[in-house]
C-alpha cells in the first residue's frame, strides 16, 4: 500500500471552520501567535499541527510523516513476503 501525500497548505475556509468549533481560550492563543509571528491564522495552526507531527517541523512541507511513511513500508515490505 502506497501512501501518497500532497503537500497542502489549509485553505481559509477550512481555519474558519475550525475556529468554530475550538474553546475560546484556544481561539484567543492562536490569534495572538499568529499576531506575534505576523502571518497569517492558518500559517500559525499549520505551524501548530506540523509541530506535534514533528518537533523540527514548521510547516506540512518540513514535516517528516510523509518520510516516515514511506521509510515504515519498506521496513514492513520484506515482512510481507
Amino acid at each position: 500500500m502506497n501512501h501518497t501525500l500532497n503537500i497542502q497548505h489549509l485553505p481559509p475556509s477550512a481555519i474558519h471552520s475550525l475556529m468554530t468549533h475550538l474553546p475560546d481560550y484556544v481561539k484567543v492563543a492562536l490569534i495572538e501567535k499568529a499576531t506575534q509571528l505576523e502571518c497569517s491564522l492558518e500559517a500559525a495552526i499549520e505551524m501548530a499541527i506540523a509541530s506535534f507531527l514533528d518537533s523540527e517541523a514548521f510547516s506540512f512541507e518540513d514535516c517528516l510523516l510523509s518520510q516516515r511513511l514511506q521509510e515504515s513500508e519498506l521496513v514492513e515490505s520484506p515482512q510481507r513476503k
